[in-house]
């Protein structure tokens, strides 16, 4: 499963009332570490298809929940699990450090 892009709009239909954990990641375009990312990313959502959905929320265009979430630093990525927030992990890290991380707190 690839990634899905969340917005302000859906972020509550995709990502809090989600049956399966969803990766939130808080991106912009401007952002180097995050494009370092965002091939992991599409990687591990295959990888995980089933266990974890991979989302991507950029901040530019969605301030709204970007604000909501008190995001800071980008890359961020917080790990929902029954529409609360349980993880965060800001910066940028190699594909097997990601995976692990996103692993470890399922």
């Amino acid at each position: 499963m690839a990634t899905v892009t969340v917005t302000d709009a859906s972020f509550k239909a995709d990502v809090l009332d989600s049956d399966t954990p969803v990766l939130v990641d808080f991106w912009a375009d401007w952002c180097g570490p995050c494009k370092m990312i965002a091939p992991a990313l599409e990687e591990i959502s295959n990888e995980l298809a089933g266990q974890v959905k991979i989302a991507k929320v950029d901040i530019m265009e969605n301030t709204d929940i970007a604000a909501q979430m008190g995001v800071q630093s980008i890359p961020l990525m917080v790990l929902f699990k029954n529409g609360q927030p349980v993880a965060r992990k800001v910066g940028a890290a190699p594909k097997s450090q990601l995976k692990g991380w996103i692993e470890s707190e399922l």
